[in-house]
């Protein structure tokens, strides 16, 4: 028998245990100081009730029990916290300040990164105030846990999500085109946020982007304009600028206000205002906020105000709180006792090999970096030239790259970024590399494949993209076996091994010579430039470069993909 853990699961040992015990032990203590009192939420909850707390932060472990209820494992403790006031506590006039320390389950979504599954959850609830000072409040214990649980060096990005409602809410636009401006902010897509805009202002390429016909322009473009604005005071200055024209003020006051109290708090040199913070909005209605660490690739922990979610398990009452992740900041502290910081080392760059190379080296080189030596590196796997290092990966590697820490940014095309899932913040399309991806079958087979498909009610499809083509087919309803190539994939309808084809296509020329005929546009792909959140949000180098590599891209006069109709998002 093979007895290992399993994935995504570990023991903890003695030496690391009594560790974790005693930031534990210092946190909670902190947190009885400032009067939050312990409470204790159940491993499972009815699936339906987590969903009703709105946007799950994780994919949960689910299954059903034995009378027949799907259940699933906490992947936060928040939403359980808001349930138990809306009903073990609605009696109970308040206020209430909570702690906890939990565990959360949360199942891995990317088949190919290393994720933990189980993680030890440390935070803070308080329900039934709302205002600047206790939001303020929240903030500073956040950075004060952070602090005790040994990370001396911490960013603190935080913004409120009410002025960009109040956009949404006041532009004239349809509800799916707001859906999806809210879908780009939750996945840090700025791209997908310019496509959408242009697809408002009546731009070129909207393609199948949710029509937003009725949309004032002067909304679209500070919608726009709100994801780029960061900073300290100077940015919520430049949001008022931008936003009090409109009309659409709404929190930004009491955001002030809270930012205010923190810099006397002395947390200045520790905030950044920065609006592309936002997420989760069904579940955040004011403040939202993240820690990041400029020795670590991933958050800390992160926390808001959620007005509106135990209302929605009964009576309403305003709450906001935080939590982080123990295994994160252990991992932070310990980084940054053995190595530098970002920005006290050169940039990290992924750059891909292959057909995208030339273009990603000219662009890079146009945006001022020192590319010698790149172009022909021979075996070298890594380029170091001064201020940078530029990783060489496969395009579809240097997602991985990116969302794991072991670059700051890198260049791939957007069906990489589809396929890998990583959780990358797109900054700029490099209008390069152009080519779409299509289903395709034999000549003359299409009546033989419905046939069959109806028959059958299912249909085997050959890829190299099995990400992208099972979310493809989801979306059209269409039942289908995915057969995973590595290479090839024309020959998979010739020699009957599948009905059709998901590949990807520049000119069509290569399907066309082997008898296959395109019957469906799945998208259209070119080169992104793309960054790790937390990169980001501490080191101006990477937002230097992707503005750059944006302003040299819309210089290019750049064809048209052939053929393309469906823009990806």
């Amino acid at each position: 028998m093979n007895a290992v853990t399993p994935s995504g699961f570990r023991d903890v040992l003695a030496e690391e245990a009594l560790a974790r015990e005693t930031v534990v032990r210092a946190v909670q203590d902190l947190f009885a100081a400032h009067g939050y009192v312990p409470i204790e939420t159940p491993t499972l909850e009815v699936m339906d009730v987590m969903r009703a707390g709105g946007r799950m932060p994780a994919s949960p472990f689910k299954f059903f029990d034995s009378h027949d209820d799907l259940l699933a494992m906490r992947p936060d403790v928040t939403l359980q916290i808001a349930r138990m006031c809306a009903t073990r506590l609605a009696a109970e006039e308040g206020p209430f300040r909570f702690r906890y320390t939990q565990r959360v389950f949360r199942e891995t979504e990317a088949d190919n990164q290393v994720q933990a599954r189980e993680l030890t959850q440390c935070g803070v609830e308080c329900i039934g105030v709302a205002g600047a000072d206790v939001d303020a409040e929240i903030v500073k214990l956040f950075a004060e846990a952070l602090s005790l649980a040994g990370v001396g060096s911490f960013v603190l990005s935080l913004a409120t999500v009410g002025v960009l409602r109040a956009l949404l809410e006041r532009s004239g636009a349809a509800g799916p085109w707001r859906e999806a401006v809210l879908e780009a902010y939750h996945d840090s897509d700025f791209v997908a946020l310019d496509r959408l805009c242009d697809a408002a202002a009546g731009r070129p390429a909207a393609g199948e982007l949710p029509d937003a016909e009725c949309a004032a322009p002067a909304y679209v473009e500070a919608v726009r304009n709100l994801a780029r604005i960061r900073g300290g005071r100077d940015a919520i200055d430049a949001v008022r600028a931008l936003v009090a024209p409109l009309g659409c003020t709404a929190d930004l006051d009491a955001f002030q206000g809270t930012y205010d109290r923190l810099v006397e708090a002395g947390l200045g040199d520790r905030l950044l205002v920065d609006f592309s913070v936002i997420s989760s909005f069904n579940y955040y209605t004011g403040i939202v906020f993240e820690a990041v660490s400029p020795y670590l690739g991933a958050p800390l922990g992160s926390g808001g105000r959620y007005d509106r979610m135990i209302g929605t398990y009964g009576a309403d009452r305003p709450a906001a709180g935080f939590a982080f992740g123990l295994e994160q900041v252990a991992s932070a502290a310990a980084a940054e006792a053995t190595g530098p910081a970002r920005g006290e080392r050169p940039l990290r760059i992924a750059v891909p090999k292959g057909s995208l190379a030339a273009e990603a080296i000219a662009c890079l080189e146009e945006a001022g970096l020192d590319v010698t030596g790149l172009s022909s590196p021979g075996r070298s796997l890594v380029i170091s030239n001064p201020g940078v290092d530029y990783i060489i990966v496969r395009p579809s590697d240097a997602p991985v790259f990116v969302a794991l820490g072991a670059a700051d940014c890198g260049i791939c095309g957007k069906d990489s970024l589809l396929e890998v899932g990583a959780d990358v913040v797109e900054l700029a399309d490099l209008r390069f590399g152009g080519c779409r991806f299509v289903v395709a079958e034999s000549a003359g087979t299409t009546d033989a494949i419905e046939e069959r498909y109806r028959k059958l009610g299912s249909m085997r499809i050959a890829t190299k993209y099995p990400s992208i083509t099972r979310a493809h087919f989801a979306k059209t309803g269409t039942q289908v076996e995915i057969v995973y190539l590595h290479g090839n994939v024309e020959l998979a309808p010739m020699v009957g091994l599948a009905e059709r084809i998901v590949d990807i296509t520049a000119t069509g020329t290569t399907l066309a010579e082997n008898n296959l005929d395109i019957v469906e546009e799945v998208l259209a792909s070119t080169a992104r430039f793309f960054a790790n959140g937390c990169a980001l949000r501490t080191d101006d180098r990477i937002v230097d470069l992707a503005r750059k590599l944006a302003d040299a891209a819309l210089q290019h006069d750049y064809a048209p993909i052939p053929g393309a109709t469906n823009p990806v998002r």
